[in-house]
């Protein structure tokens, strides 16, 4: 049995422990960046028998890391792709996303490119359908984006769900509001979401020390920045805008693929390293970076927050009667953990939920964040409640 304590040899326990298919559940990893998905189906036990990524650095990373070679364009692999039981998939955000040039659909390149998972769905017809993207994926043309993509699955018999879900409330101090579509096929007991309940870690708990100069701005920004602005946080990371405009938070704004260098600076101060980049998005504590500081960077700020993702899955293996983690549960906190300064042992991993029925329905998120969920609780039964 792998040591508890050693994360990094945890990372591989859990890999290999999913492989053994304790739940005669298999997976796929579409647009599978630097593997979140793969991580969070691992932890629940269900292996992934294929992964799609067409940006070869981070398919080096997800290689390194979790010892499976992606293919390669999606479009030109559908015939590799294996009957699987759940299908995922993290699609390109750039043409929904706030940030992009809003093309959505019409986007050739990256917006359309969602429909060649639909085809996979109709051709292969899996259980279950989980989907990521930015938040603005759900209200993008007015709603009309978002039913583009649930009427199809509702027309393959499937029971469509969504929410939008935020890293902060599984515990991550980073503020990463997510549409997840869920797609069951009909017959199942109803999705249920997690909802948000507890604190977040204190930025301390991820922030290292005796960082190297290089990660430091300039002294020019630096002066600019205190400046312009002053904060009762400490620590903090603060947030440039589009604008210009300067504020700061006792946890970070989302992570962003094409930010500029200076977007996140912790205390007005300096840039994330990579450590901290996959500590906020909940990546085991001894996953790699595999590339340059900018290639990391990008890969990071599209990467799926790992515990989010985690809560998801669990949610939907609880639609199937699956409520229990196979083998030994105690490992799933051990792999989520992110904190340098300790190795927190779990016993189970149990997601406070809210009902939820009927078809293509959304649960309205929370607004505060002063009631936010750390999905991993010390010591409880693994159970839907």
């Amino acid at each position: 049995m792998a040591d508890p304590h050693d994360l990094r040899t945890s990372l591989d326990q859990t890999i290999a422990d999913s492989r053994a298919n304790p739940r005669g559940l298999t997976a796929i990893d579409l647009f599978c960046g630097i593997g979140g998905f793969h991580i969070a189906a691992a932890l629940n036990g269900i292996p992934v028998t294929f992964a799609s990524e067409i940006d070869a650095a981070a398919a080096h990373c997800y290689y390194v890391n979790l010892k499976q070679i992606p293919h390669g364009d999606i479009v030109q692999c559908q015939g590799a792709i294996p009957p699987h039981d759940i299908l995922m998939a993290g699609f390109p955000c750039q043409p929904f996303s706030i940030m992009g040039k809003g093309n959505g659909l019409e986007d050739a390149a990256k917006g359309k490119i969602v429909f060649k998972a639909l085809e996979i769905v109709g051709r292969l017809k899996p259980s279950a359908i989980v989907l990521e993207n930015v938040k603005r994926f759900a209200s993008h043309a007015q709603g009309r984006t978002m039913s583009s993509v649930i009427d199809p699955l509702k027309e393959l018999g499937y029971e469509v769900t969504y929410d939008i879900l935020n890293a902060l409330d599984f515990g991550l101090p980073q503020k990463r509001e997510r549409a997840f579509i869920v797609a069951l096929k009909e017959g199942a007991k109803p999705m249920t979401w997690p909802s948000p309940r507890g604190n977040p870690p204190s930025l301390d708990e991820i922030l290292e020390k005796d960082v190297d100069a290089r990660y430091y701005a300039s002294a020019k920004i630096r002066a600019d920045r205190r400046r312009d602005h002053q904060t009762e946080h400490k620590p903090a990371i603060w947030h440039e805008n589009r604008v210009g405009n300067v504020n700061s938070h006792p946890y970070s704004c989302s992570l962003r693929a094409d930010s500029s260098h200076n977007y996140l600076l912790v205390d007005g101060e300096r840039r994330l390293t990579e450590r901290e980049l996959l500590r906020l998005q909940g990546f085991p504590e001894l996953y790699n970076p595999a590339g340059k500081y900018g290639q990391t960077k990008k890969q990071i700020g599209n990467a799926v927050p790992v515990p989010v993702a985690a809560a998801v899955l669990f949610h939907l293996l609880g639609s199937w009667g699956s409520g229990r983690h196979p083998n030994n549960p105690g490992r799933v906190a051990d792999a989520l953990s992110y904190s340098h300064k300790t190795s927190i042992r779990f016993s189970s991993l149990p997601f406070i939920c809210r009902r939820n029925s009927g078809r293509s329905t959304r649960r309205q998120p929370s607004r505060s964040h002063s009631s936010l969920f750390c999905i991993i609780l010390l010591g409880r039964d693994l159970s839907i409640r």
